[in-house]
């Protein structure tokens, strides 16, 4: 098999171009490093091209078997709509077309963060508000996608990540996920800080789920968008328990005030298309997943539950 992965030097496009190349695969990473790190790339060894997916001559890529798409600007602070729109819609749209042309699988990364607010769980088919342009990005790009899909037999899935964490994000530094943010605070001794009064929720994904998830994806016989998350929400307060638990702390919470308009409260996916249409439920949950994520990560020994006052 030969694959692209557009976004190959970021947080999740690095971490399935690496456990591709761990099948075998002949892999083409495509990354133009303006969010993405080298260092997530220094055992690939498959090709790199070094360009904005808007500036590739696709034609000339030779046989492509599928195109894993998680290039994008994902900063949800960015308030340049022409330059979020241009980055994650028109750049999908010359990959769409592409792949549909010449019938070459597409699996895409798309965000929960098109449902806004809307009440949990989030299903694929229930309403979508997305609150920010990022968010309204990954909207127009699935309505470009779900036109093509009426359109062509090419196969075309759009995967909605609900929170993704886990190892190779260290790089996104404040967009990383809480996980990490608040792992680093805690680590150096500081009171985790997050949102009065700690009871939002999330449904926090390992990122080796999310690689399975797009590996299941490209077999897939039937095209659609379908949420990749465990089903399950987790507060931050929770999230704050187990990070004491795992790092051998005892550090309550540092609420203040959100100063967001557009953050979404509550986050959850409806797994029921993803077991149904690609045979995938997450093996990890949030905590299993953190602990695993973290133990390596800062080389720890597994540490006692201590529960702390919150």
């Amino acid at each position: 098999m030969k694959a692209i992965v557009t976004g190959g030097a970021g947080f999740i496009g690095s971490n399935l171009a690496m456990a591709l190349e761990g099948r075998r695969a002949g892999v083409i990473v495509i990354d133009d490093f303006s969010c993405g790190n080298f260092e997530n790339l220094k055992t690939f060894r498959g090709e790199l091209l070094a360009q904005d997916v808007n500036e590739i001559a696709w034609d000339k890529l030779g046989k492509i078997d599928v195109i894993f798409h998680q290039a994008a600007l994902t900063d949800t602070t960015v308030s340049d709509q022409k330059r979020m729109m241009f980055n994650n819609l028109e750049g999908f749209r010359k990959i769409l077309n592409f792949s549909v042309q010449n019938r070459v699988k597409l699996v895409y990364a798309s965000s929960a963060g098109v449902y806004g607010n809307e009440p949990a769980p989030q299903r694929e088919q229930g309403p979508l508000n997305p609150l920010n342009i990022y968010a309204f990005s990954k909207y127009a790009g699935d309505k470009l996608a779900e036109q093509a899909m009426k359109e062509t037999k090419s196969l075309i899935v759009g995967l909605r990540y609900f929170n993704v964490f886990g190892p190779r994000e260290k790089h996104k530094g404040k967009y990383a996920s809480m996980i990490y943010q608040l792992a680093e605070q805690m680590r150096q001794g500081k009171r985790p800080r997050i949102f009065h009064d700690g009871e939002q929720t999330r449904d926090h994904i390992y990122i080796k789920d999310v690689v399975e998830a797009n590996f299941k994806a490209a077999e897939a016989t039937r095209n659609g968008i379908i949420n990749i998350g465990t089903g399950k929400a987790t507060s931050f307060n929770r999230v704050i328990e187990i990070l004491n638990e795992v790092l051998g702390t005892q550090l309550a919470p540092d609420y203040f005030d959100n100063p967001y308009s557009f953050y979404q409260n509550s986050t959850q996916a409806e797994t029921a298309q993803a077991e149904k249409l690609l045979g995938f439920k997450a093996h990890y949950g949030a905590e299993e997943g953190i602990r695993e994520y973290l133990t390596a990560f800062y080389r720890l020994k597994p540490q006692k539950a201590v529960s702390a006052k919150i």
